[in-house]
């Protein structure tokens, strides 16, 4: 708005050519951004398409007033109607919803009052109503706001100063509307204010998208600080219930036939999927070793909570001598009566070193494998389903007979990426074919390298665990 109009010197409407192109190029971007909101797919739980959706919201909105702005620009300021003859609104009149600018100009010296059409819909009002003298606007307004509006129209004809605020009025039909007011002095000959002029822009709307912005965005930075936290939590979490051990463990530390043991955790691709991927190795009271793998489904704290749970009873149950078969048993009804639901697959072993055998149980999990001078297997699997999948489900026990030099592999199905290209039968042929340099390596901790040199860059969707175990002489 030009600073200190003079009331002697008529207001000239813009050349329109100038602005015909910006019209074009607002109306083309508001298509393409409105096919962009309406591609939008929102579910309830998505704060960031509900933020994204509410940006374009925005943005139309803003297009929108641009548009009316410029075109408002391009036909120049209407001819001042007759002090007693209103004009009436034709029958094609532009709907309320799409009506956001209006003028008024109010004469000082004559109370002349002279809204625009537009301004008389934006405030509900009829045209034979009449317009609203300065002093009794504020009746429209809320209580509150009111006082602001008195400080601006006073500051404004006496001491020169522009209006650029908003204020709320409440209309006839009891809707509440927010409108931004910009106004200025007219000012005569002698410098004093002879009339005040202001445009009202409706601008409800536009505050109403702008609340939900910055609504579905605090919402989505509330659930990224979430989810930082419960990751936070759930590494935490996991780092105190795995073996802290680095490097290889030897079971046991002087007996003929020991096990040479080392493992490790891949995480996600992503990283921030921790889930309920555990390992384990223990020495047992009566001489014999424990070695463990599993997964339970879910990510986060909740599984790895549970993953906490199972391992410790998993470990427990060990340390009394129960056997793979029926610990299995006792973890299924174990994750049966955990207050959060889940499933699991498990596979856990006994290392007998003076009898040289594996005693082994699974619950729906890959099987060891074998290798042996070069080659390797996959062991034939006893009985047993995913952990909680069952009541009262029973589990096999097998056993194996091991040689000095043999290497088992454990590992979780999270090892590879789940996509077409693989599958749990395409990581245990990957390990499987590394049969030659598994068997080169010199202990357990260069074979869990060499696995993780071919399964670590892979874009794995879920964590993984892999241990292995030598023989020794």
């Amino acid at each position: 708005m030009p600073s200190h109009l003079f009331a002697d010197r008529p207001a000239q409407p813009p050349e329109p050519g100038s602005v015909d192109a910006l019209i074009s190029q607002t109306r083309r971007l508001r298509g393409d951004v409105d096919a962009v909101r309406r591609d939008t797919v929102v579910d309830d739980d998505d704060a960031q398409g509900r933020w994204q959706r509410a940006l374009c919201d925005l943005a139309v909105h803003h297009l929108d007033d641009l548009r009316e702005h410029l075109g408002q620009l391009k036909e120049g300021l209407p001819p001042a109607p007759e002090p007693v003859d209103f004009p009436q609104p034709a029958p094609e009149t532009v709907p309320e919803a799409q009506t956001r600018v209006g003028s008024a100009e109010w004469n000082l010296l004559t109370d002349e009052v002279i809204w625009s059409d537009e301004l008389f819909q934006i405030f509900g009002r009829s045209p034979e109503s009449g317009a609203l003298p300065l002093d009794e606007l504020g009746s429209t307004l809320f209580s509150e706001d009111q006082p602001l509006l008195t400080a601006w129209v006073t500051a404004c004809l006496v001491d020169g100063r522009p209006i650029d605020g908003e204020f709320r009025i409440v209309r006839a039909d009891g809707r509440v509307r927010t409108l931004h007011m910009r106004g200025e002095p007219v000012l005569d000959s002698d410098g004093c204010a002879a009339s005040m002029w202001a445009v009202l822009r409706d601008v409800s709307e536009l505050r109403r998208s702008q609340r939900a912005v910055r609504e579905s965005r605090d919402s989505l930075q509330r659930r990224r600080e979430i989810a930082q936290t419960e990751h936070r939590l759930a590494v935490e979490l996991q780092e105190a219930v795995l073996p802290p051990w680095r490097g290889s463990l030897r079971f046991p530390h002087s007996d003929a036939g020991s096990l040479d043991v080392a493992a490790h955790y891949l995480p996600s691709a992503t990283s921030a999927l921790i889930g309920g991927d555990w390992y384990d190795a223990l020495e047992l009271p009566d001489g014999s070793s424990m070695l463990t793998v599993g997964d339970l489904t879910g990510h986060g704290v909740t599984a790895t909570s549970g993953m906490a749970m199972m391992l410790g009873a998993l470990r427990g149950m060990a340390m009394a001598g129960i056997e793979p078969g029926p610990l299995m048993g006792w973890l299924n009804q174990l994750l049966e009566a955990s207050v959060q639901p889940a499933l699991g697959s498990a596979v856990c072993c006994r290392y007998d070193p003076a009898r040289r055998t594996l005693s082994w149980a699974q619950a729906g999990h890959p099987a060891p494998l074998l290798f042996r001078r070069g080659t390797g297997r996959s062991l034939t699997p006893p009985e047993g389903v995913l952990l909680g999948a069952t009541t009262g489900a029973s589990y096999g026990q097998a056993e194996e007979p091991l040689q000095t030099g043999d290497l088992l592999v454990l590992h979780t199905d999270g090892l590879t990426p789940r996509s077409i290209e693989f599958s749990r039968t395409d990581g245990t042929e990957r390990l499987l074919a590394m049969a030659p340099r598994l068997s080169a390596a010199r202990s357990a901790q260069d074979c869990v390298r060499l696995v993780v040199e071919e399964f670590g860059d892979g874009e794995r969707e879920d964590d993984a665990c892999v241990l292995v175990a030598r023989v020794g002489g």
